[in-house]
C-alpha cells in the first residue's frame, strides 16, 4: 500500500546566531509559517543554540553592523565600528534595543519561543553543539529534541522552504 502524500507545505531553517537582533527573524518566521498551516522545523546550532536556553540574556553588538541605526533625537543614528571598542557600548545598545522593543509592543523572544512550542514547531538542538559547549538538556527549555546534521538534512530535503539564519 502506498503512503499517503501530504499536501501540507513545510519549512525548515538553520538558526546559527544567538544575539537579540538575530533571534527575532527565525522565531517570527517560524510562528508565522506555523500560523499559516506549514509544518516548521528549526535546527539550532552553534550560537543559535543559546536561544533554547531557559535563561536568556540576549545582547546586540554594534560591531560590524553598519545598518544598525537607532531612532534617537528625532533621527536615525548609526554607530561607527570604532565606538564598539568602548566598554559598555554593547550593553547600552542592548538596553536601547530592549526599551525600543518594549515601547513598540513587539513580543519578546521568550514569548515568541513559547508561541513556537505551542504551535508545534519542531525545535531541534544540535547534539554536536550541545557537546561542544557542554550544555545538557537541563539547560534548555521544555520542548526541543536532540538531533544532528542528518536530522536537519532529512527535514530540509522534504521541505518546501529552507532558510539559513
Amino acid at each position: 500500500m502506498e503512503e499517503a502524500v501530504s499536501n501540507t507545505k513545510s519549512m525548515s531553517m538553520i538558526v546559527t546566531k544567538g544575539s537579540l537582533d538575530w533571534a527575532y527573524p527565525p522565531f517570527i518566521l517560524a510562528t508565522t509559517a506555523a500560523a499559516m498551516g506549514l509544518n516548521v522545523s528549526m535546527f539550532f546550532t552553534f550560537y543559535g543554540l543559546t536561544l533554547l536556553k531557559k535563561k536568556l540574556d540576549l545582547q546586540v553588538t554594534t560591531l560590524g553592523n553598519p545598518a544598525m541605526k537607532m531612532p534617537m533625537m528625532g533621527m536615525h543614528m548609526g554607530m561607527p565600528n570604532v565606538v564598539s571598542a568602548i566598554p559598555g557600548v554593547d550593553a547600552a545598545a542592548s538596553a536601547m534595543m530592549k526599551n525600543l522593543i518594549k515601547k513598540k509592543g513587539v513580543a519578546s523572544i521568550e514569548d515568541l519561543r513559547e508561541a513556537a512550542v505551542e504551535s508545534d514547531v519542531q525545535l531541534i538542538a544540535c547534539q554536536m553543539t550541545m557537546d561542544l559547549f557542554e550544555y545538557s538538556m537541563d539547560d534548555m527549555i521544555e520542548g526541543p529534541e536532540l538531533g544532528g546534521a542528518a536530522t536537519y538534512i532529512e527535514n530540509a530535503t522534504k521541505s518546501d522552504i529552507n532558510l539559513f539564519i
